[in-house]
């Protein structure tokens, strides 16, 4: 689920402490680093990539996507309408499955989006859900369209990983849960990712290995040396902390 870079506009949420123009890039190199991992994860499992985008209009923003990632509008008044849409196009176009996967998680390891891929592969219905951290889900798959499980969500809240599964067992859907991972869409995070990306702080727990997030640890490396980023991000730490 791919929303177009636009200053102001884009990871509002990461302002402060960064500028409007640095969280753009950041989404920018989230989404090249999404799409490295999907046609990695590809290579290894039965995985087509695409990106349903937003605001109408920005198709031409996307150009940069490898040749593997196919990218289509989707773009809805309610976030669980964009959801729901979306499951209905790639099922619409053929594939035996669909799953939705977020725009935050660069480091997504691999092994994730493979254990959804055997598992949506099986016989018999069913979902499957990887929760975010902050009570929100990385990715939901499902093998028939389920309109309940977008309906009464309390989007952008740590309420929605609990109130999907509600919403499943409400219509006796079976689930098969994912690791849990995390969110870059506010300053801890992206600290999170940093720790990740270059101390060795690892997220998640088992053996499962990040992605690579090459453009991302890139655009950090940049902004640490141009623009004091792992200051900044000290910063809010500590204003945290002490508040």
């Amino acid at each position: 689920m791919a929303k177009a870079s636009k200053p102001g506009r884009t990871k509002t949420r990461l302002s402060p402490p960064l500028t409007g123009d640095e969280a753009a890039l950041f989404n920018t190199a989230f989404l090249r680093d999404i799409a490295a991992n999907l046609l990695n994860a590809g290579r290894g499992g039965s995985i087509a990539g695409y990106m349903a985008y937003g605001p109408p209009g920005e198709h031409a923003f996307f150009d940069f996507l490898p040749a593997g990632i196919k990218i289509f509008e989707a773009w809805h008044p309610n976030f669980g309408e964009c959801l729901s849409a979306t499951i209905v196009e790639l099922l619409g176009r053929g594939h035996g499955a669909a799953c939705v996967l977020n725009a935050d998680s660069p480091t997504l390891p691999q092994a994730f989006l493979l254990e959804a891929a055997r598992v949506l592969a099986a016989p018999g219905d069913r979902a499957v859900l990887g929760p975010s951290n902050d009570g929100g889900y990385y990715l939901l798959g499902l093998k028939r369209h389920h309109a309940r499980l977008f309906e009464d969500i309390a989007w952008s809240t740590e309420r929605v990983a609990a109130q999907t599964l509600e919403r499943a067992t409400e219509i006796g859907l079976a689930v098969h849960v994912l690791p849990t991972w995390y969110d870059v869409d506010d300053a801890e995070a992206l600290a999170i990712l940093r720790g990740e990306l270059f101390d060795g702080h690892a997220f998640g727990i088992g053996d499962a290995r990040p992605a690579e997030a090459r453009h991302t640890r890139s655009l950090i490396e940049r902004l640490d040396r141009d623009a004091r980023l792992a200051f900044r991000l000290g910063d809010v730490s500590l204003e945290r902390s002490s508040g």
